[in-house]
Order: structure tokens, then C-alpha cells, then sequence
């Protein structure tokens, strides 16, 4: 028998009952209020009378197949709830519904032109604000609504501002407490993970704060918790993230290595020079730092920031001059923001080491603060900050972050 919170009905009975114009769901991860979207969606176009088109926006297709989509089949089944196709559609419950990223202005080009019935968006303060107002413009058919998460961000956000209007919007809070599903350690876990930083604020009580100060707060607090004298004997890989200097920044080199199950994350070495060395040089002193560190570890792939294609081309060529076997890639260069909440997150459940004579990636975490007054979440780069060891020790670990953090909230279950 399905089972849903005092909060998901009192959801339910002013989105589905009642009509609004703006539906919001927003606050704390884990708190239920996407789970009840995945009975929602199904209602809201199976109502649907053919006046306008229906869409389902997400930051990325992707982000939309993984958190709206392939839940969505694990419940309904794949007869009712199909793939999304080369040409952005996709059949959800007999219909044909419109599947798009929404964090470029490019998309918009994409809504001219098209009056929605019914619009489903997905982790809304992730979108491009264009997308949104084209959105608004394009909601005109009547009847028509909008169904959407969020998850709260700096609260001068343009998502919060819209929210705080005059608009008929009905907006949820939910903290992490509302939903009763969770298991006592994962809630337990997950607070003293987030415990001290922002994230708590937002994705534990679901406010909308601005990020402030030290960003690794536990870190900074207590560094001494984090250092390793000795490398640990469990390591069954490594990789290495890459930042190329320029205008006074350096070129960094960081070797991390991976536990079996992913279950320790470790800074084994590092690189950090602000010589003018040019590609040549560079690729040379590169080389040299993976022949070293190959002799004690097995080292997978390097990621190379990938807005310097010609140094890499140096890297890449010299590898291969000395007989060195390594492949190097194009670091993915996610959303920064992501990347220091998985770091957060890896303080807070004591996942990330680093060893005691990678003196800079120590500095780096301990000073590193958000800027300020700014409306969004900006890590300071004024020139003096160890930005550049941040960015490369990142890198390293992209790849890998979603099963990272997949195999600790499944040990935190």
C-alpha cells in the first residue's frame, strides 16, 4: 500500500485538488518532496486535453533521465514510460512529451513558439534564468501549470525572488525531518556529514542562505583529523587531476588514490610551481611526477584542464616519447559549486585524507572562502588563494564523485 507523509498529502491536496499556476516543492535533499512528483506527473498528463504541448525541463537530459525518468519506469514500468529520443521526445503514459536541458540560454530557442499545457521542471535553481522567463511567456494555454523542484541556493537567487512574488505560486518548504521514510542513521549521518557548512542550512533545514566565510569549515577546524603520516596499504588505484598556470596562477598536479569500494579518497602527492615553463617543460616535469608515483601506485587516467588543448597535446606527445602508459582526458569541469559540496560532504563523513607532506593541498582547503556579497555561491580567486590545487584535486576526483557519493549514502542506509 503506498504510504506518503503528512506533508506530501497536504502537497497533494493544494497542487492536484487545487489549482495554482506555480507549483514548488523546495528545500532538503532527501525529504520527500520528489518522490511524490513520481505519482503527480502521472495524473497531471494523463489530464491533459491536447490544447499545448507537454515538456519536462531538467539542468541537463541527463540530470532529467537519472532524477525524474528512471525513477518514474521503476514505478509505472517502461510501457509507460519510454526513453528519451534524438529528437527530445519522449512517451510517458500514452503522450508525447518534450525532454530538455535547461541550463543554457540556448534552450530557450528551443520554447519559442510552443503554448504549454503542462510543464514539469526539475532542480529549477540549476537553470538558466532565460530558460525560466521564456518558460513563464510560454505556460499560456488554460489551465496550464507548472510542477517543479528546487533546492535552496543563495537567497538572492532569482528562483527565491520569483518565489517571493505576487504570482500565483503555491511553494513547499521541506526539511529533512518532514520525511518520516528515512532511516534514523541516514539522518543522523547526513546532518554530521553537512554539520557546519552551508549545505547544512540548506539541504537539512531547507532555508535559502548565503554562503559565507570558510568554506571547508570542518576542515580548517580541525585539520589535524584529515592528515595521514602513512599511506594507507588498501589503495587499489589512483588518478591525477591537472591545472595549467597562467597570469600569475601555477601549474598543479594531483595524485589521488581510491580504496576498494571507493570507501577512502586519498591526496597521495602533489605538484605546484609557478615557474614560466613552457609546454615542453612542463609536459617534461609532468612526466617525471608519474614515473615516480608509478612505482607505487597504479595510476588509471589523468583529467587535464581542457581549456589548454595545445599543453595537453605537449603532455600527451612527451607520455608517449618516454614510454610512459597513461592516458590523459579532458577533466569534465563540473559546476564548482557541486564540486565543493562532494569535498563537504567528504570531510563531514571522514572519506578524504590527505598525506602530511602535500603541504599545499592543506593550505588550500584551510583558506579557501566564499566571496563576498555576491548573489551567487563564488569561491574567492583574488590571486592569493591556492585556487589553482583546489581546481586540479577536483579534477581528479569528477569521475568518480556520483559513485563515490552513491556507495556512502549506501553505507549511511
Amino acid at each position: 500500500m503506498l504510504e506518503f507523509s503528512d506533508l506530501q498529502k497536504y502537497v497533494w491536496q493544494n497542487t492536484i485538488n487545487n489549482y495554482h499556476r506555480w507549483n514548488f516543492s523546495y528545500g532538503a535533499t532527501r525529504s520527500g518532496k520528489t518522490y511524490l512528483d513520481y505519482y503527480k506527473i502521472p495524473v497531471r498528463i494523463r489530464n491533459t486535453q491536447g490544447k499545448g504541448l507537454i515538456l519536462l525541463l531538467g539542468n541537463t537530459k541527463g540530470t532529467l533521465e537519472r532524477n525524474i525518468l528512471e525513477p518514474l519506469r521503476n514505478i509505472w514500468g517502461s510501457d509507460l514510460v519510454g526513453r528519451i529520443s534524438s529528437n527530445n521526445k519522449v512517451q510517458l503514459f500514452g503522450k508525447i512529451v518534450h525532454a530538455l536541458g535547461a541550463d543554457k540560454v540556448n534552450q530557450v530557442s528551443k520554447l519559442q513558439g510552443a503554448g504549454l499545457e503542462y510543464c514539469y521542471g526539475d532542480e529549477v535553481q540549476t537553470w538558466h534564468e532565460d530558460v525560466f522567463a521564456m518558460l513563464k511567456s510560454r505556460l499560456d494555454k488554460e489551465g496550464a501549470c507548472f510542477d517543479g523542484t528546487a533546492n535552496p541556493d543563495n537567497p538572492n537567487h532569482w528562483l527565491k525572488k520569483f518565489l517571493d512574488s505576487s504570482a500565483d505560486i503555491f511553494a513547499q518548504k521541506f526539511t529533512i525531518d518532514d520525511n518520516p521514510f528515512n532511516s534514523n542513521d541516514f539522518v543522523i549521518n547526513l546532518k554530521r556529514e553537512l554539520m557546519g557548512t552551508v549545505y547544512y542550512d540548506r539541504f537539512i533545514l531547507g532555508n535559502w542562505v548565503a554562503a559565507e566565510g570558510c568554506i571547508y569549515n570542518k576542515f580548517a577546524a580541525n585539520p589535524q583529523n584529515y592528515i595521514l603520516q602513512k599511506v594507507p596499504e588498501n589503495i587499489i588505484f589512483a588518478t591525477i587531476g591537472i591545472d595549467f598556470g597562467g597570469n600569475g596562477s601555477a601549474n598543479t598536479f594531483q595524485l589521488t588514490g581510491f580504496t576498494q569500494g571507493l570507501k577512502q579518497v586519498i591526496t597521495l602527492d602533489e605538484y605546484y610551481s609557478k615557474d614560466e615553463l613552457d609546454a615542453t617543460q612542463l609536459a617534461q616535469e609532468f612526466c617525471r611526477f608519474v614515473k615516480k608515483n608509478q612505482l607505487q601506485y597504479k595510476i588509471l587516467e589523468a583529467y587535464a584542464d581542457s581549456a589548454e588543448q595545445t599543453i595537453i597535446r605537449s603532455f600527451k606527445n612527451e607520455l608517449a616519447k618516454q614510454g610512459i602508459a597513461l592516458v590523459v582526458k579532458n577533466a569534465r569541469k563540473g559546476e564548482i559549486t557541486e564540486r565543493i559540496r562532494f569535498y563537504n560532504m567528504m570531510f563531514g563523513c571522514d572519506a578524504y585524507k590527505i598525506m602530511s607532506h602535500c603541504k599545499k593541498t592543506i593550505e588550500a582547503f584551510s583558506n579557501a572562502v566564499w566571496q563576498q556579497n555576491a548573489n551567487k555561491d563564488i569561491r574567492l580567486d583574488d590571486g592569493k588563494m591556492n585556487i589553482d590545487t583546489l581546481d586540479a584535486q577536483e579534477y581528479s576526483t569528477e569521475s568518480l564523485m556520483l559513485q563515490i557519493t552513491q556507495a556512502i549514502q549506501v553505507r549511511s542506509d
